[in-house]
């Protein structure tokens, strides 16, 4: 292996550190006395500026006037309502008309029982907030909204569809009624809201509907959670984040005008609120923060207001729809076709242009293509990387028959070197002539290597986010493909890395890149990367996904056969000079341009012009 393959796999681990720990939380930020993910903010009130045109989301404080229009509205009769399909289980709570429960039938919390999304201690979610007449800023969530239908459980298995209402009753002529729509086979429920005689009640065009308690973690590991929860909304065809970052400060964002849609996420699920009528005249705010648990873990809760400007209060509607569901490729794009950009497969150094089609477009669907007749992903894991290497091959054999050629050179570059060991330039310019006899190019050994990068990084984001290997068990110590294979719990923590626990594909990875590097490296001054590089990777490789390490162990035991394949055959590869008369390659005119500036700069110098 020569200086400059030695040095591209320096800037790749040096590349990867520096991605991981730009993308990975940091637990030095933890605040002191870190607060509880379900101690509710009921204390602190939120002062904001409302007026006729906005109509921003508040909460209400205990003992607060709610004025004349809505101090006699029935409040705090909750019902449960159970309505479910083959894909969801949702509990709605007649107090404030909303979402108590989401249950998704086709996914499981790490400890057991069906994905549940909502945050039922912070009073579940779906609330309006409004303006009277006589100044009140009102929050509908504690006041009951009146089933108008008698069951309390409704099981959809031969309609396609199925509607509820709920009623709220301001007065004789004044109310707001909720409809729910459920379909059969739709992650989407439909929210219609109607205004009737609310002229008399409300002051402006304006209300807000309000998202107030995110989504509920569900993941064993949270620090990994956190680091894929944000919210994403869609706007003039493109993708926006919001993201909270650090802890214990509140960051807000207020985005004017008309948007898609709007997605709360977290590693695997979202909840998308997608608004069916459009107006310019809308306001998007959004709020998020990140916490510390009291068990060391972390969490981020984001909340939303969609505040929308209706024509006429004496009645009015608006609708929404609103996806409870898997963050998974086809479900997305079967729902909304822009909402398949809520998978996150990853990028680094703003080059997601080139990262995310390739994971999009090749990798994802092969990786689909494969588990369509193959049902154990490990397997489906094995033999995609089989294929990668494949793929590769090419620019893999270039590169070491570079790296071969190169050191055949050698004896001749150390002759030139001490040759011309006083003269730095025309030393050079001899070197150059030598790859020019020999027709190679010196930065042939690592470019190759840096090619395949954009590959490896789309790689490393499909197999850490996609949902396909949440929970999906391989063989012996392996059970869950989406999260790492401890084999060992440690009684304390390294330094650096906050390691507790060894991943024994981590371990085996590193043991397979010191074989692949032992075979490789020839010169005595590299001896050290031999042990240096397994090491680190194991390091670095220790906390991913075991699905993530089952594809580079098997990625490097292939490359190891690969290796032994072309240096076998490599050793028959001799230095022979290129046919000068043959067409001027790109390296050749650019050593001849060099050497003519250097035959211009020395004619000057000898006659004294600089």
């Amino acid at each position: 292996m020569d200086r400059n393959s030695v040095l591209a796999f320096i800037l790749i681990g040096l590349v990867l550190m520096i991605w991981l720990w730009y993308n990975a939380p940091d637990p030095s930020k933890l605040p002191k006395k870190p607060q509880d993910s379900t101690q509710v903010q009921t204390k602190k009130e939120v002062e904001k500026k409302i007026s006729e045109e906005t109509v921003s989301k508040v909460k209400i404080e205990a003992g607060d006037s709610l004025g004349t229009y809505f101090s006699a509205v029935e409040s705090g009769k909750s019902k449960i309502i159970t309505i479910e399909t083959p894909l969801l289980k949702v509990e709605l709570n007649s107090t404030g008309g909303k979402f108590n429960r989401i249950f998704l039938k086709k996914y499981k919390e790490w400890y057991g029982g069906n994905v549940q999304l909502i945050n039922t201690k912070e009073g579940g979610d779906l609330n309006l907030t409004l303006v009277t007449r006589d100044g009140k800023i009102v929050n509908t969530s504690p006041f009951e909204f009146k089933p108008e239908f008698r069951e309390d459980f409704v099981n959809i298995t031969t309609e396609d569809s199925v509607t509820k209402s709920f009623v709220l009753k301001i007065s004789d002529s004044s109310l707001i009624r909720k409809k729910f729509t459920f379909y059969k086979n739709k992650y989407f429920v439909r929210v219609d809201l109607e205004f009737i005689g609310m002229d008399r009640v409300l002051s402006g065009n304006r209300y807000s509907l309000d998202w107030e308690n995110g989504i509920r973690f569900v993941e064993k590991n949270t620090f990994d959670e956190a680091s894929f929860a944000k919210v994403d909304y869609y706007a003039a065809d493109e993708l926006f984040n919001f993201d909270a970052t650090s802890f214990g400060e509140k960051i807000e964002k207020k985005i004017n005008g008309v948007f898609d849609w709007v997605a709360i996420r977290n590693k695997y699920f979202t909840i998308s609120i997608l608004p069916l009528q459009k107006d310019p005249d809308g306001i998007l705010e959004l709020e998020g923060e990140k916490r510390a648990l009291n068990n060391g873990g972390v969490i981020d809760k984001y909340s939303l207001s969609i505040s929308k400007n209706l024509s006429n209060f004496n009645y009015a509607r608006d609708a929404f729809n609103i996806y409870f569901g898997p963050i998974e490729y086809n479900t997305l794009k079967s729902h909304h076709p822009t909402m398949t950009s809520i998978v996150d497969f990853g990028s680094f150094l703003g080059l997601t242009f080139i990262i995310r089609p390739i994971a999009e477009y090749i990798m994802l669907p092969l990786l689909k293509f494969l588990h369509s007749f193959i049902p154990n992903y490990g397997i489906v894991i094995i033999i995609f990387s089989l294929i990668i290497k494949i793929v590769l091959h090419p620019l893999t054999k270039q590169s070491m028959n570079s790296m071969k050629k190169m050191q055949l050179l050698q004896p001749m570059m150390n002759e030139i070197r001490e040759k011309y060991k006083d003269d730095p330039q025309r030393m050079n310019q001899e070197v150059m002539k030598l790859y020019q006899t020999y027709g190679i190019n010196p930065a042939g050994g690592c470019l190759p290597i840096l090619l395949q990068m954009p590959i490896l990084i789309a790689l490393y984001g499909l197999f850490r986010a996609t949902i396909e290997l949440r929970q999906q068990p391989f063989t012996l110590w392996i059970k869950d493909l989406s999260n790492p294979d401890t084999i060992v719990h440690l009684p304390f923590r390294l330094p650096f890395f906050a390691i507790n626990e060894i991943s024994g594909l981590a371990l085996l990875l590193g043991i397979t890149m010191f074989i692949q590097q032992k075979m490789s490296v020839t010169d005595p001054k590299q001896k050290a990367m031999i042990y240096i590089m397994p090491v680190l990777f194991i390091l670095l490789f220790n906390s991913f996904p075991s699905g993530l390490n089952l594809y580079y162990f098997m990625f490097n035991l292939f490359s190891i056969a690969q290796q032994y394949y072309i240096n076998k055959f490599s050793a028959h590869i001799e230095l022979k000079p290129v046919d000068r008369k043959s067409k001027k390659g790109f390296m050749q005119k650019l050593m001849e341009q060099a050497e003519q500036n250097a035959k211009e700069r020395r004619k000057r110098l000898a006659k004294g012009k600089f």
